[in-house]
């Protein structure tokens, strides 16, 4: 068993990360971190438990840490839930003291010694992790993509191969994208809100960082272009996206690139049966029907239509993020980086 820990495991994206770890076949999750007002305290007293899941008892008696590198040091990897505006410092020591960073921070998504990594799309950018040792860091840091960017990029990840040339994505993302406390009440009840601070630059930088090219010392990004608009809309799980291709091939190439994308590696335990599900109904996906698929790892897409263009859905708290750093530890792992 690999000795993990998490990094804020009391707000949104750390409750998931326990609930993703409490009982996972590879890692044993030892330590858990959260500021100085929850330290001391069992996990149990320490967090208002808001997930539509059971509470994992086993992280119940878990006594908090605080944020620091001493506290984890006897970790293997941590995963970072922590917000930006902290994590970009912790982040670094914890890895220079020697721990491995699965982070879904956007803090050092765009480093340009560290990966961004979807492992269906860009396993390779791993390699990354060699050249941060090269350059003196004992650990690694490791981010997944901010949550639209990883709907978007999955659902465009089956047809790469076909060659297109830009994109155009319109989001409704849902209110958990946020946090617990993110999105006033008065602000999102019958209201769609047309603007979420830098989602916009993220969607239209981070795609093309993980789907660019790794020489084994740095990552040329794609050539493809993206215009992104981002809407926060009354949902509390699950970002939907409707999408635009310049892409001149036809719509049966491109929805049997969809119905034959197969992952390219297996045997790892987070990872769905699908990580691209094409679905048929004229009026699909939907966040209510469709998040869950794969266990909320699963990226559905449909309404494939003359543009070309198609609707996109992701769980944004499961394989947006926790789930994604997860899924990215267990390649880590796989790949013997630890």
């Amino acid at each position: 068993m690999i000795t993990v820990g998490v990094l804020g495991a009391t707000g949104a994206v750390g409750q998931r990360f326990v609930q993703l770890l409490a009982d996972h076949p590879w890692f044993d999750l030892r330590v858990l971190t959260a500021s100085e007002r929850s330290a001391g305290k069992k996990y149990r007293e320490a967090v208002n438990w808001r997930l539509d899941v059971p509470f994992p008892e086993e992280a119940g008696e878990t006594v908090v840490s605080p944020t620091t590198v001493e506290a984890v040091k006897g970790c293997d990897l941590v995963f970072s839930a922590l917000p930006a505006e902290i994590a970009g410092t912790v982040e670094a020591e914890v890895a220079a003291a020697g721990v491995g960073v699965c982070s879904n921070a956007s803090s050092h998504r765009m480093d340009p010694n560290v990966p961004l990594v979807i492992p269906e799309v860009n396993a390779d950018h791993l390699g990354l992790i060699d050249v941060q040792h090269d350059e003196g860091r004992d650990g690694f840091i490791v981010t997944n993509p901010n949550c639209s960017t990883i709907v978007l990029t999955l659902a465009l990840a089956p047809l790469q191969p076909l060659g297109f040339t830009g994109v155009q994505v319109a989001t409704m993302q849902a209110i958990s994208g946020a946090g617990f406390s993110g999105v006033a009440g008065m602000e999102i009840f019958d209201n769609v809100v047309p603007f979420i601070k830098n989602e916009e630059d993220k969607m239209e930088t981070e795609p093309r960082k993980i789907m660019g090219t790794f020489d084994g010392a740095t990552v040329e990004p794609a050539s493809f272009s993206i215009s992104a608009c981002c809407n926060r809309v009354p949902v509390i799980d699950g970002h939907t996206m409707s999408v635009w291709l310049d892409l001149d091939r036809s719509l049966e190439e491109i929805r049997q690139a969809f119905e034959e994308y197969v992952a390219p590696f297996s045997g790892l335990p987070s990872q769905p049966a699908k990580s691209v599900e094409y679905l048929k109904q004229p009026d699909r996906p939907q966040p209510r029907l469709d998040r869950n698929r794969g266990n909320g790892m699963t990226v559905s897409v449909g309404r494939l239509r003359e543009g070309p263009r198609f609707t996109a859905l992701g769980h944004n708290t499961i394989r947006g993020a926790a789930g994604a750093s997860v899924l990215n530890a267990e390649l880590i792992c796989k790949e013997k980086y630890l």
